[in-house]
């Protein structure tokens, strides 16, 4: 895989792109010397520099990768175009890519129809699922699980409806009794239903959270940003799959998010949002004389809540789509290696005397904490906030990871023989989400034992 190829590769297919155009002169006031660039540019690298190595499995912290090189090379040879994807005539192609892309996506999750379009984030996209949502169930409000991601809270804030948190249960999904209990108030629009929490990776039960919404009349939409694509290995054999029940349901829910930065393999930013009533793009209705003039086909700027969209994150995406499918056979590989490396690294903690489990992990996020001495949630936090620092300051490498604030309540579903000496404890995580994590995940444990050692 010659990266730097494939980069020329995109360069030079703008090169002949620029050649069929009648030549121009560049402005003056754009020209910047060979000499003045260098400069600047070695500065810029130089900082980059400092950056944490994401692109490596020793990075184990956030959810953080580096796109496919198939990827960088499309957003390149598109973003040196910059097209925008909100009117026909600003992403004459992109467009068509897009709509192409996540029709895929609409597949991926057995949605019989969809409409959708890709965002700049998963917060926008979720952002919009909830405003259809307000539109659709005028004064009610919003349930979701108390380990879901701080957006729905937050954009709940921004759109002026009630959001309510529903207790977790010990393995980190949504309390599906409680949240029945709460729906038969009558005040809840619309459920969120979480397929792959960003601290656990734990998936909602979305079979029956969609069971209990319909029969008290509300919606449910999908928060699968971060675990969405894991759908394909639903029901597959081998250690790597999963259960096909949650996965399946979401064909049945209202909408869907996911975003293909996280386990697509793109740059940032790439989400996008589906939903399986086409009738809701009535809800994006507005008017824009100076835009949507060069045809009567659908502009995604007309179902779309944001304008500027990049039209090299469409190309981006339908190219590494065209080389990986979103099927098991593609896509699917990368995914369960993060998936088996998870398996592997849990093995691990329980057969280790110096690291505890927290609990099985569903996707590729593990999460564990150093054992032995006083069992207590403050020194479980004071340990584990020593060894994140020991490992990203080990002389023979740094060793990343993340923590991950838990209360005492949620500790003590897991491990209730846990004195309860304070209010909540960091413990640490592992997002997996690199496929070489799975010839790593030897490596990393037994670099994390050695630090975890008492002094």
């Amino acid at each position: 895989m010659d990266v730097r190829s494939w980069l020329s590769l995109a360069a030079d297919s703008v090169r002949r792109w620029e050649a069929g155009h009648p030549p121009y002169q560049v402005h003056p006031s754009l020209e910047v010397s060979d000499e003045r660039f260098a400069a600047a540019f070695g500065a810029l690298a130089d900082r980059m520099a400092g950056n944490y190595p994401y692109f490596h499995p020793s990075y184990a912290g956030q959810m953080l990768k580096p796109p496919h090189p198939a990827a960088a090379a499309a957003y390149l040879a598109a973003m040196l175009v910059n097209p925008n994807n909100h009117a026909l005539d600003g992403g004459k192609v992109t467009s068509e890519l897009e709509k192409e892309a996540v029709a895929r996506l609409a597949a991926m999750f057995g949605l019989p129809a969809h409409l959708g379009h890709l965002t700049s984030s998963g917060t926008i996209a979720n952002l919009e699922a909830l405003w259809v949502a307000r539109e659709l169930h005028p004064g009610r409000g919003v349930a979701y699980s108390e380990d879901a991601h701080y957006t729905h809270g937050r954009m709940c804030g921004v759109l002026g409806m009630p959001g309510t948190a529903v207790p977790a249960d010990a393995a980190g999904r949504i309390d599906v009794g409680a949240l029945d209990e709460l729906l038969a108030g009558g005040r809840i629009g619309t459920v969120v239903a979480t397929a792959g929490t960003t601290g656990l990776g734990a998936i909602d039960p979305v079979h029956e959270v969609l069971e209990v919404a319909r029969r008290h009349g509300a919606r449910v939409h999908v928060d699968a940003a971060y675990g969405g694509f894991f759908t394909i290995l639903a029901g597959q054999p081998g250690r790597a799959g999963l259960d096909p029940r949650p996965w399946r349901a979401i064909a049945g829910c209202d909408s869907v998010v996911v975003d293909p930065h996280k386990h697509g393999l793109q740059p940032y930013g790439c989400g996008a949002v589906l939903f399986a009533d086409p009738s809701v793009g009535r809800l994006y209705a507005h008017d824009s004389p100076y835009t949507y003039f060069t045809s009567d086909e659908l502009h995604l700027g007309e179902i779309s809540l944001e304008c500027s969209r990049a039209g090299a994150a469409a190309a981006a995406l339908w190219l590494t789509l065209e080389l990986f499918p979103l099927a098991p056979d593609g896509l699917g590989r990368v995914l369960a290696a993060c998936r088996e490396a998870a398996l592997d690294l849990t093995g691990l903690l329980a057969a280790s005397g110096r690291l505890r489990l927290y609990q099985p992990p569903e996707l590729d996020i593990v999460s564990y904490f150093p054992a032995g001495g006083r069992d207590s949630l403050s020194a479980i936090d004071e340990a584990s906030a020593r060894l994140l620092a020991a490992g990203m300051a080990d002389p023979a490498g740094p060793v990343f990871v993340s923590t991950l604030t838990v209360t005492a309540g949620a500790f003590a579903r897991r491990h209730p023989a846990v004195a309860a000496d304070r209010d909540s404890a960091r413990i640490l995580r592992s997002v997996l989400m690199k496929p070489e994590a799975l010839t790593y995940a030897g490596e990393l444990f037994r670099r994390l034992e050695r630090l975890a050692t008492p002094p």
